[in-house]
């Protein structure tokens, strides 16, 4: 197996479609009651690569334990391959997560091809709880990890040498990387592809896909919006949908109690039961994903970005981007604002 190499352009820099690459042994790692999109997620990330991206060549092997059909929590039924049946080295391990963690936990069988594979992996992954079996297989002991917003606490409790990272949609430590919970899956493997041929042929894969290569801010920003979409309130949820195109209006409590027609007691009170986080919390969660949306995809100064998102000073929006996202607008943008491509 050939690892990835780097093309060299006519000015001398890494051209991103000019690898000349050997086929990339995937092997997706599943058992039953399997979330299917931890596992077809990725593929399809991996399959339109090859097809899409010049000198890409993905081949992917979906295993389990006993091979045959496995049935999906969702009900469907999907062949896999036995994991005895694999010959090493592969040279990207994925194990997907799925809802019977504590039996895939308990197969010891699973583990022990689990650590075989990747002890000549030149990368170990998992998608969502896919990471409890890679930490039950002492994979990730000593190393920074991630799971499902709604697992990690229990990760952190049940593998205390594993240092878990609640808030990152996927997380590199070394040659190990794990991502959050099922869609953040697809943002992992395009992260992988990114490593191998560059931002150009990653942004290419996510463009035909319709997904962002990169996604801003953490899952537990994602989790928190998601909720706030389901709140069950006809004046909430329409006072939520106004919020993102209103930014700059006053969006303190009393104005936005004044707009629902409710006491700014009462509106607290059921803003946060519908929600979960205070309105205050919410409007400047929804400002900051404003303003990193464009910190990653315009040239406007930091200055114009925190008055149209409604911060009004730079400052402000500096402290929000401290507490809530531990960096700073300009980090963001030098780390993130890299990804748009043409």
């Amino acid at each position: 197996m050939t690892a990835p190499g780097r093309g060299i352009d006519d000015s001398g820099h890494a051209d991103p479609y000019g690898e000349e690459v050997g086929d990339l042994g995937v092997v997706v790692v599943t058992f039953p009651s399997a979330q299917i999109l931890d596992v077809t997620g990725p593929l399809e990330v991996f399959s339109s690569a090859t097809r899409l991206v010049p000198g890409a060549s993905y081949g992917t092997q979906v295993v389990s334990t006993t091979g045959g059909p496995v049935l999906a929590s969702s009900g469907l039924s999907f062949g896999t391959t036995a994991l005895a049946d694999v010959v090493e080295p592969v040279d990207t391990l994925v194990v997907a997560g799925g809802r019977d963690m504590d039996e895939a936990c308990a197969d010891q069988e699973l583990l022990t091809h689990v650590r075989r594979l990747a002890s000549s992996a030149r990368r170990i992954t998992s998608v969502c709880s896919g990471a409890f079996v890679l930490a039950a297989a002492g994979l990730l002991d000593g190393r920074r990890a991630t799971t499902h917003w709604a697992e990690c606490q229990l990760l952190a409790t049940a593998h205390p040498a594993v240092s878990v990272d609640g808030d990152a949609i996927y997380v590199r430590d070394g040659d190990v990387w794990t991502s959050a919970g099922v869609t953040a899956g697809i943002d992992l493997a395009l992260a992988l592809v990114a490593d191998d041929h560059g931002l150009r042929a990653a942004a290419a894969v996510a463009r035909h896909l319709v997904v962002y290569l990169r996604r801003s801010g953490g899952q537990a920003q994602f989790s928190t919006l998601l909720a706030a979409q389901a709140a069950e309130s006809e004046p909430v949820r329409e006072l939520l949908a106004w919020l993102p195109d209103h930014l700059t209006a006053d969006l303190s409590v009393p104005a936005l109690a004044r707009r629902v027609h409710l006491s700014e007691r009462q509106f607290s009170r059921v803003f946060k039961a519908e929600v979960d986080v205070t309105p205050s919390e919410h409007v400047e969660m929804v400002r900051l994903e404003s303003a990193c949306r464009l910190l990653e995809t315009t040239g406007h100064a930091v200055d114009h970005i925190a008055r149209i998102c409604g911060f009004g000073a730079p400052e402000t929006m500096n402290r929000a981007f401290r507490r809530r996202l531990n960096t700073t607008p300009g980090d963001h943008r030098r780390h993130f604002g890299h990804l748009t491509v043409q």
